[in-house]
């Protein structure tokens, strides 16, 4: 979380929402001396020092998970984590007019910012010793789904969705400026799927399938800035609340992916080749796996899911948000060629030594 002290994201509580923390807060070793909501925690600053309280409908497992997960990787010495603190009764979770709560050490710290690449970098660093740290642990004691999809099938679904919309555009009485500036983008994303298919069919990916759980690992699913906490010189890693099984390169992936899409980025592939390197340093990874990566990284994922959002979801935003949206991955999209160029070299090169 950030530091309470930032206004920036600090909401003023109701005087009903704060009687209801107090009651829940009552549940505990500790005497609430402040309470504030900062983002979709509240931050409870007490005698017995800051504390984070989370609240959700159906979190009674999300505790548990944490709870369990956090213990274990401390027993294989990865302490960057918040612990979870239990009841007075002994118990992870309160219960109260239909939420659950429960509550977790405060790292005191600042949100990473992720703008900078040395920070990222770091980041990467953070990410591989989680990976390693969970390698050992036993998953069957986590009630998390497996999201070790097969890509190959999932892929092509995405690309036939996005060849499908193209139909529905096109039997429209009415179009607007969205709808025309998409359809013309259609193809161009239909074919870096293609290519994301192609690479994938070129790889060891369905052996790489087959030994899948020998891969699997636990994964946090959610590895963005505002959920690595930078303390001092330190990093932390918060908020275990939809964490999953599936292959460290998907979280990784996923992570290089959201980040080629800002401006400080820009398919930059140098910044990649970064980010990948400071994660190997520590948690290596093979070229059949830096080939699988590269799928991930370059699918048009967020094309394919806002046109989903407007077709098949049709969420109720504003003509003006729909193209802003559309904009920004025209305008990021411009130097993906290069960066897959790049990256399958550096492959090449990978593979040669």
């Amino acid at each position: 979380m950030v530091d309470y002290r930032s206004t920036e994201f600090v909401e003023i509580l109701k005087s009903k929402e704060y009687r209801m923390i107090n009651k829940v807060i009552s549940k505990y070793e500790f005497i609430v001396k402040d309470i504030k909501k900062v983002r979709s925690a509240y931050r409870i600053e007490t005698n017995s020092g800051a504390f984070c309280l989370k609240r959700m409908k159906h979190g009674s497992k999300k505790a548990y998970n944490g709870s369990y997960l956090t213990t274990e990787l401390k027993k294989n010495n990865f302490y960057n984590i918040a612990g979870y603190i239990k009841t007075k009764d002994n118990k992870l979770f309160v219960r109260h007019k239909g939420y659950v709560f429960y509550v977790t050490e405060w790292i005191n710290g600042d949100e990473c910012n992720m703008n900078d690449i040395k920070e990222t970098i770091n980041c990467a660093k953070l990410l591989a010793n989680f990976h390693s740290a969970c390698k050992n642990i036993d998953k069957s004691k986590l009630y998390v789904r497996s999201n070790t999809k097969n890509l190959v099938i999932f892929f092509t679904h995405c690309v036939n969705d996005m060849s499908n919309y193209k139909k529905l555009i096109s039997i429209k009485r009415l179009r607007n400026e969205f709808d025309e500036e998409y359809e013309k983008l259609i193809d161009k994303y239909c074919d870096i799927g293609s290519l994301s298919l192609k690479l994938l069919n070129e790889s060891s990916y369905l052996n790489f399938l087959k030994n899948y759980e020998k891969k699997q690992t636990i994964c946090h699913n959610s590895f963005y800035y505002q959920n690595i906490i930078k303390k001092d010189d330190k990093y932390y890693i918060i908020d275990l609340d939809s964490i999953i099984v599936d292959f460290e390169i998907s979280d990784l992936g996923k992570m290089i992916r959201r980040l080629m899409f800002k401006k400080e980025y820009n398919w930059d592939f140098d910044k990649a080749k970064l980010i990948m390197e400071a994660y190997m340093s520590i948690n290596k990874l093979t070229i059949e796996e830096l080939q699988i990566m590269l799928s991930i990284i370059i699918f048009p994922h967020k094309f394919w899911k806002l046109g989903k959002k407007r077709y098949v979801k049709c969420k109720n935003w504003t003509e003006k948000k729909y193209i802003k949206r559309l904009n920004k991955i025209i305008d990021a999209g411009k130097f993906q060629d290069n960066f897959i160029e790049k990256y399958i070299d550096y492959l090449k090169k990978y593979n040669y030594n």
